[in-house]
Formats: structure tokens, sequence, C-alpha cells
């Protein structure tokens, strides 16, 4: 099989950063105790109280949309609702998995500019209806960095925990991206997560350098009450654990989350400033993290895509998304900004 150039439709299609292979075969080693109760499982849950500087509860699943669901379903009966933006990943790319694990918990949908909910809009959600023949309001699900690239700034996130303060609501953090937040805040985890009000986080493995794996973070531990056989029962409870906790702790140990995170913010930083001196680009939302988007010509996205670039195009008709990850390239990023360029001259 021959390699594949790097392409820019997902950090997902980048492979495992040497880190986290590395840790995952040292745990290749012998054998261990199954389903949890080994060495790298309790070193990696260590570790991120360590690094979120709080006694929070760790659990491990193979990928976001479980973490996101099922975290959820932790936080509201099935009779609650769930306030999210319109453009969520748990509203547009989770195939009601959310519903699903929480029996039929209800997303209720908000506008907001750049992707990011604001306490206006989640307070007109809560208030529109109080009667009981509307699911109540329980949760707040909010993205960092959001689906358009960019981020919740820490004052953002305090006036969101006053709302959900005022009106008796949890918050719910999907980071499927949050190593890029981090590394493009100057942020301490703490001051981004439970410091401004976030009960419980799912943070990103996959998407920063390993193969599968997620790690939901319960930082408010009571809403973590049987969440291990909650696990179980969706089919998320790994029974060889260790090859998902010990990539994690190659992550965290080595400073590779944060580094591979830098790097492909880095890189999108390079890409955007690239399509800005290209007449006839235009970008779409504010670049905070490792996504770029642009708005390009139609014929030009279909000469792109028979020279075999790959990118998504889902936000709307003209708009493409350019993500980078831990892998990206420069000279990679110059290939694809040389034939936007040579498409455009067509």
């Amino acid at each position: 099989m021959h390699n594949q150039p790097e392409q820019f439709a997902s950090d997902n299609n980048s492979g495992i950063c040497p880190e986290a292979l590395e840790y995952m075969l040292q745990a290749n080693q012998g054998s261990a105790p199954a389903y949890g109760n080994d060495v790298w499982t309790q070193k990696a849950t260590d570790y991120f109280r360590e690094l979120f500087e709080i006694d929070c509860e760790v659990f491990f699943v193979f990928n976001g949309t479980a973490a996101n669901s099922l975290s959820l379903a932790a936080l509201c009966q099935s009779y609650h609702s769930v306030i999210c933006h319109e453009t969520s990943h748990i509203e547009t790319d989770e195939c009601g998995a959310p519903e699903f694990a929480s029996n039929g918990s209800k997303l209720l949908l908000a506008k907001g500019e750049n992707g990011k909910l604001t306490p206006e809009a989640i307070a007109a959600l809560v208030t529109k209806r109080t009667d009981i023949h509307y699911p109540k309001p329980k949760v707040i699900s909010i993205t960092q960095a959001t689906e358009l690239g960019t981020l919740y700034t820490k004052e953002e996130l305090l006036s969101i925990k006053e709302t959900a303060r005022k009106y008796n609501l949890k918050i719910h953090m999907d980071g499927a991206r949050f190593a890029n937040a981090v590394a493009a805040m100057n942020q301490s985890p703490a001051d981004i997560t439970w410091k401004s009000g976030v009960d419980v986080l799912c943070f990103c493995g996959t998407k920063n350098g390993m193969a599968l794996g997620e790690a939901i973070i319960f930082f408010n531990k009571a809403l973590a009450e049987d969440f291990d056989y909650r696990s179980k029962q969706a089919g998320q409870l790994a029974s060889k654990m260790r090859f998902i906790s010990a990539p994690w702790l190659g992550l965290l140990e080595t400073g590779a989350w944060l580094k591979n995170a830098r790097h492909a913010n880095q890189c999108a930083a390079y890409l955007e400033e690239k399509l800005l001196n290209i007449d006839g680009v235009e970008m779409m939302f504010p670049r905070e993290a490792n996504a770029v988007f642009a708005k390009l010509p139609e014929q030009v996205i279909q000469i792109l895509k028979d020279k075999g670039w790959q990118f998504y195009t889902f936000i709307g008709v003209g708009g493409v998304r350019f993500m980078c990850s831990w892998n990206t390239t420069l000279a990679r990023i110059d290939e694809l900004v040389n034939d936007i360029n040579l498409a455009l001259s067509k």
C-alpha cells in the first residue's frame, strides 16, 4: 500500500502521532488487567487530575459521538432538553445519538454569530416556554473550538456560566478540538473549563494524534454517578482499556497534546495568510484554531476535487473547510495554495 499525501478534509485523516504510538507499544509488553483496572488507565486518569487542577472523574470511550451522547445523557432525563448552537456537532453530525442515548432529550437550537452561543440566545430558549407540555431545558452544550473554528473567550464562557446559574442549567463542553483551543488561547485547561462553569468536558484524543479514544471528564463528580454502567451498556467500555489510556498518557506526559495542537493551529494560520494574498478568495469566519473556512468559486472547488484534493463543503454553497492537523506540512499547504492559484487563473 502506498502512503497517501496529507489532506485537509479533517484532522481525523491524520495518523497516530509518535508519542501515542510509542506508549501504545509499551502497553503491549506482557498482559494487564482488563476493563480499566490497569496501571496505564490509573496513571492517565491521575494525569488529567493534575492537568485540570481538580479531583475529577475520568472515563474513556472509543469516539466523540459516544462521549458527547453519553455525557449529555448523564446530565438530563428524557423529558429534558439541551440548548446548543444550530451548527453544533451534536445537532448536525451525530445521527440523533444524543437523543437516542438519553431516550429522547430534545435538542433546542440557537443561532449565534461565528458558531457561538450567546447568553441572550440561551435565555430566549429557556424562557420561550415554561409549560409542562414542552421539554424542560436542563443543559447548555458548547463546543470549544466551535464547528466554525472559532473560540469562546474566557469572558464569554463566564457570561454563559452566569446564565446557566440563573436558570439552573448544567454545562457540557464538546472538546473535539479542546487541545487546539488551549493552545490558541494561552489559558490553563482549568480556567476555560470548570473555573468557567463547565460540568463535563469531552476531551479530544482522536483528532489530536491518537488512533481512537476520547476522555470524558466530570468536574462535577456527582453527575458521574453510575456512568461506568452507562458506558458499559452502550458498548463503550473497552476490555483492553490500556490501548486507549496508554496513548493518552503518551500525549499528556510528553506534552505532545499541546505540541500537536500548536502545530495544527500554526499551519492553519500559515494557510490563512497565503489565502488572504489571493484575489478572489474570501474568509468566511475568523481563523482562531486549526480550521480555515474560505469562499471559493464553484469551478475552482471542482478543479481541486478533480486533482484529488479532499476537503468538506458542508457549511454552505461556495464555502470550503480546510482542516490542519498534527502532521500537516507547510510544503503540502504550498501545493494546495498553488493549485488554488492555478484554478483561479483558468
